[in-house]
């Protein structure tokens, strides 16, 4: 057998593969609704509305040739619902730890700044069109403020390790490993594309670990809430 082409692989598979990823992390949000229906336990909530955001980034994605002159207004949305959602990972690491009330008043705080950072990066982002691999979607363009850029990183991934902390020590403490490798997948995904060659499809091999990431952060809350 011949060497796998990896590049051509991902741009066969990019179009399929972007709906594969908007129905997966549609039933995984299902499943966290109905566990949170059940158990009533913010993290769950927190994890959920992280899920519905990737949701709506999957689906503008994926319906990008067809959305037209609404295009914008939907990349909009979704680099906002990104900037708003994604610091919902600092509460749910304090929630995973039993954090002490005043450290979660604490985190919340910190977790509200981070929102208001993450919004105003989504309204300030400006956009271009790209199209690769019969994929249509807006980017940051060059137009962008710096300080946008830099949010947008900080998001990408700093909130990534306090999860793979946190779930380091929930995986000693507790025996449950799922949050770290909720974590440990989001990270290792998002530098799949670079270290592929791929950089230009990031978007797209980074859509798989967000998948791994809401389903191991559900296998953990699983886990933890099943006597309770």
């Amino acid at each position: 057998m011949g060497n796998i082409d990896i590049r051509q692989l991902l741009l066969d598979s990019c179009r399929t593969g972007t709906w594969v990823v908007a129905i997966c992390e549609i039933l995984i949000l299902l499943l966290l609704y109905r566990k949170y229906e059940d158990k009533k336990k913010t993290m769950i909530l927190c994890m959920a509305l992280i899920t519905l955001g990737l949701v709506v980034d999957a689906l503008v994605i994926s319906n990008g040739i067809i959305l037209g002159s609404y295009m914008e207004l939907l990349t909009r949305i979704r680099f906002v619902a990104h900037g708003v959602l994604i610091p919902l990972i600092l509460p749910i690491c304090g929630y995973a730890l039993n954090a002490r009330e005043g450290f979660m008043r604490f985190l919340w705080i910190l977790t509200l700044l981070v929102m208001a950072a993450g919004a105003a990066e989504g309204f300030a982002t400006k956009f271009e069109l790209v199209r690769i691999a019969g994929v249509t979607r807006m980017v940051a363009s060059e137009e962008t403020p710096q300080w946008a850029n830099y949010i947008t990183m900080g998001l990408s991934f700093g909130m990534v390790i306090p999860m793979l902390l946190c779930g380091l020590v929930a995986w000693i403490k507790q025996k449950n490993g799922n949050l770290f490798f909720a974590a440990f997948f989001m990270f290792l995904f998002s530098a799949l594309g670079p270290a592929t060659g791929n950089t230009d499809l990031i978007f797209y091999v980074s859509m798989f670990g967000e998948v791994l990431m809401v389903l191991f952060m559900y296998l953990y809350a699983s886990k933890k809430y099943r006597k309770h």
